[in-house]
């Protein structure tokens, strides 16, 4: 008997689009552009004579006749996987994993731990890219977006990984020449401010109950990393965020002379698409994640 099989190409398009719920998603993926999976997409549908989705200006929906065959042919995808795998036949294309993150958290917490996870997953290409835009906001779709919370966004699941407090933090070597034993004493210092977060110095000073405290002098930098690297170089006096200061507060570069007075922050949280919620790749991440913010809040992994 003579087999009915559909253009295999535009049926791979077809799978990987409904199984993501996107073009664009489905085109990183296969490694394609866009207009090619959209391409394969309408070959198909020519080839059934039945439209499979229903386009919404940038969404695609399921029509109900899909929803019904990717079920059907959803598991047979997954067994010619198992089946090439388990024959010897390498994979020939790495997985890349889109990550989106602050810059300063980038910076000074996820790059320094980052090695250790392409380590274990020496087959995968990790894409960093750096934004303070919220998730809502975001015109690329990533695998995992980085973000404070915990908040809820439509069409994401959230996870917090790592908390974070705020305290004064500065260079051993700027104790040495002008000690600091109460907060009063900051009157002798310079006081570093971040553009972003105006608040952090006023609300700290009136916790430490010297609200009208007037510096020897303030600096404010546009960019958070800018200021963290001008407390290590001795400069003055910074707001730290536990969770971005504790590898220098560890090794010294940093020391926090009133360590007992902190301010409350916003946790660092993982932002999933539920397009992604079922991907290994994206869950080993999302685990490795907390793991690492366990180890560096100073608990111990389960």
């Amino acid at each position: 008997m003579k087999r009915i099989l559909p253009p295999l190409n535009a049926l791979r398009a077809f799978e990987a689009a409904g199984r993501l719920g996107s073009f664009k998603e489905a085109a990183a993926e296969l490694h394609v552009t866009h207009g090619a999976v959209s391409q394969h997409v309408r070959l198909l549908e020519d080839w059934l004579g039945a439209p499979l989705f229903e386009r919404h200006n940038r969404r695609v929906v399921l029509t109900v006749t899909a929803k019904a065959y990717l079920k059907q042919i959803g598991p047979l995808f997954e067994q010619l996987s198992q089946a090439t795998a388990r024959y010897g036949i390498p994979e020939t294309v790495s997985r890349t994993l889109s990550v989106s993150a602050p810059a300063t958290f980038t910076l000074r917490w996820l790059v320094p731990r980052l090695a250790k996870f392409n380590a274990e997953h020496l087959d995968v290409d990790v894409k960093v890219e750096t934004s303070n835009e919220s998730v809502e906001s975001l015109k690329d779709i990533h695998d995992v977006v980085i973000r404070g919370g915990p908040d809820t966004f439509y069409g994401y699941s959230m996870q917090p990984f790592l908390t974070e407090e705020r305290l004064p933090v500065c260079s051993p070597a700027l104790l040495q020449r002008v000690p600091l034993r109460t907060p009063q004493d900051l009157r002798q210092h310079t006081l570093l401010h971040t553009a972003s977060l105006p608040r952090l110095w006023p609300d700290w000073l009136a916790k430490a109950q010297v609200p009208a405290l007037r510096p020897a002098a303030a600096v404010s930098f546009d960019h958070f990393y800018l200021t963290l690297q001008a407390a290590i170089d001795a400069m003055g006096i910074a707001m730290g965020p536990t969770a971005l200061v504790s590898d220098d507060l560890a090794t010294g570069r940093l020391v926090a002379p009133f360590a007992g007075l902190r301010l409350p922050s916003r946790s660092y949280c993982t932002y999933i698409p539920d397009a992604k919620s079922g991907d290994e790749l994206v869950l080993a991440f999302r685990a490795w994640l907390e793991h690492e913010g366990m180890v560096s809040s100073g608990q111990t992994p389960s």
